[in-house]
């Protein structure tokens, strides 16, 4: 797989979408398998540099053995010398060797998780966003791709060394003393065993500490995000308050989570005292036997205190990964979850037509509230304009939701011409639709690249004549750098007016055959909004547009209005017709004309 590719090129396909594995460890072989033979020629060369490692010790033992001679000048030392220095520069090599390719593989891996995970975010249902802090969210990928790194890096360096360390402690105490071999072996196997269930019981912990320090994050990006209603309400104090209790929180399942580790680390530092102190004992003994010379003694002893040191590394290395395998559990849980909206296995490429829309016997209803539509009908010819109003709660911006698809509906169909949006792939339904909200989201990026995201590839003359169009070329061009200017978050340095010009110039270069204004002009003052109209008049000309407004007098130019309340049509028709009617078109309209006299 090449670098940056989509997950789902290594995860099984679940009725059209991307599925991730519940398992943390089913996850990181994902990205295993994506580099194959680089995470294969990094455990090789780990495995020889430790071997290496090993083969220095029991050098070191060929050379003590050589100069034990009474005759020093016949004495063989050279070759073992040689052999010594030379498996010294040949582990320094192999150790270089692995940082670099450990360097490219981990941090590539890295980028990789966060690109993959970001995707299958954003394939979430907008309901999924409203249920959960985006700056916690965005933490869990961060820390997914850290925990990810931290557990790639630490089986390389602190977990894969100490056991080749110990195979090849094997492999030379059966050269020296089988007794001795056996007696390492079921020493380290009990000590191991201890030690892994042990952090095994501390999962929960680590988990505990992974969900709090996200959930911490996730309000301090929430408070930030909204500091003008800290300052406007003189909240300072209290949010600091509050941030206190929730770090407070992090820091007590933090520390609780630390203890435990600590708690291991006095286990096993015990145990291995236990074991180097046996086996330097029982060296000494046989030597004092004569059973073992005294580069024998001298290789055991080094390879005792390199397991000490080794199997301490390895201790506190499986369970540090527990607390980082407990992190990206927490994520698979959070935005791990399946897609509630996802593609048909069959879905086509949405082509669009004239832009006729039908509503046919839909229900829908959100989770825990009763149904808001049920049968509900409603048919709209390629290229009408069609106004929606009604009161508070009705189902007008829920019906643009089911449109786009942001919501599937639970029974009937929603058609645009004649054909279900359910067999189209969302991706293209939405390429085919224009949209201009209440609230334009605007990036921190430049205004050139803000208007194009109505379409990436258009060419800048297409985006300037966009520009033009939306009556927002000329205070474009009045910025510092004009269009290369950078906006502040969510187009801050812009005033109202000017963001929904942005917005409408998105509209305008996207050219899609049905047009969506959602409270387009609902924020604006009456003089901003005079402003805009003859933008909006040239960009609904030719096309499918669905208008949601409560200023009723921008839908007089209108082909027809529809008034909904909870959910059903209460009455349909032309403007004119409805403000003659009697109903609740006209009480509206009444309203808001009255509202609008001076006193």
């Amino acid at each position: 797989m090449k670098p940056n590719a989509p997950l789902h090129a290594g995860v099984p396909m679940q009725g059209g979408t991307v599925a991730i594995p519940t398992d943390p460890a089913q996850f990181l072989l994902i990205y295993i398998k994506a580099r194959a033979w680089q995470f294969g020629a990094l455990a090789c060369i780990i495995v020889a540099a430790g071997a290496c490692a090993v083969a220095v010790q029991y050098g070191m033992k060929l050379i003590v053995d050589a100069m034990a001679t009474e005759d020093r000048a016949a004495a063989g030392v050279w070759f073992p010398l040689g052999l010594f220095i030379g498996l010294i520069a040949a582990e320094s090599m192999l150790w270089r060797l692995g940082g670099w390719l450990g360097c490219r593989t981990v941090v590539a891996s890295g980028v990789d998780i966060r690109v993959d995970l970001f995707e299958y975010l954003t394939g979430h249902p907008m309901r999924y966003f409203n249920d959960h802090l985006s700056g916690s969210l965005g933490n869990r990928i961060t820390a997914t791709a850290g925990s990810a790194g931290a557990i790639f890096s630490t089986f390389t360096w602190n977990i894969v060394p100490p056991c080749v360390d110990f195979i090849g402690a094997i492999v030379v105490l059966m050269i020296i003393d089988w007794h001795m071999a056996v007696a390492l072996i079921l020493f380290v196997a009990v000590v191991g065993g201890i030690i892994v269930a042990f952090g095994v019981r501390g999962r929960p912990l680590h988990r505990e500490y992974g969900e709090q320090a996200a959930r911490a994050g996730g309000e301090l990006v929430d408070a930030v995000s909204n500091i003008w209603a800290i300052k406007a309400f003189t909240a300072r104090h209290r949010e600091r308050a509050r941030m206190a209790r929730q770090l407070g929180l992090e820091a007590s399942a933090q520390r609780r989570s630390w203890m435990y580790l600590e708690k291991a680390r006095v286990m096993h530092d015990v145990c291995l005292w236990v074991l180097a102190g046996s086996m330097l004992a029982w060296a000494v003994y046989s030597w004092q036997r004569g059973l073992l010379t005294a580069g024998d003694v001298v290789v055991i002893s080094a390879l005792t205190f390199r397991i000490l040191h080794g199997s301490r590394d390895l201790a506190l290395a499986l369970v540090g990964t527990s607390q980082e395998f407990g992190v990206i559990a927490e994520m698979l849980k959070i935005i791990g979850k399946p897609h509630s909206l996802h593609d048909a296995a069959n879905a086509a490429v949405f082509q669009p037509g004239g832009g006729g829309i039908r509503f046919s016997n839909v229900c829908f209803g959100y989770p825990g509230a009763p149904p808001l539509f049920q049968h509900f009908d409603l048919e709209i010819p390629a290229g009408q304009k069609l106004g929606i109003v009604g009161p508070s709660g009705g189902g007008k911006s829920t019906l643009l939701s089911l449109l786009q698809r942001l919501d599937d509906v639970h029974a009937g169909a929603i058609l645009i011409d004649g054909k279900p949006i359910s067999g189209m792939t969302q991706d293209s339904l939405r390429a085919g639709i224009a949209v201009v909200p209440q609230e334009v989201s605007l990036f921190r990026r430049s205004v050139m690249e803000n208007i194009s995201y109505g379409d990436p590839d258009a060419p800048a003359e297409r985006v300037y004549e966009a520009a033009r169009a939306a009556r927002c070329d000329d205070f474009i061009r009045r910025l510092p750098a004009g269009y290369d200017t950078m906006l502040g978050e969510r187009g801050a340095t812009l005033s109202g007016g000017q963001r929904q010009r942005l917005g409408i110039a998105r509209a305008f270069l996207k050219n899609a055959p049905i047009l969506i204004l959602d409270e387009a002009t609902s924020a604006l003052d009456s003089r901003s909004e005079r402003e805009l109209q003859a933008a909006l008049l040239q960009l609904i000309a030719g096309r499918t547009v669905i208008a949601v407004t409560h200023r009723l007098s921008t839908l007089s130019g209108f082909d027809r209005i529809v008034v909904l309340n909870e959910g059903r049509i209460v009455e349909d028709g032309p403007p004119v017709q409805l403000r003659r009617g009697g109903g609740l078109f006209q009480a509206l309209w009444e309203m808001q004309v009255q509202g609008e006299r001076p006193a």
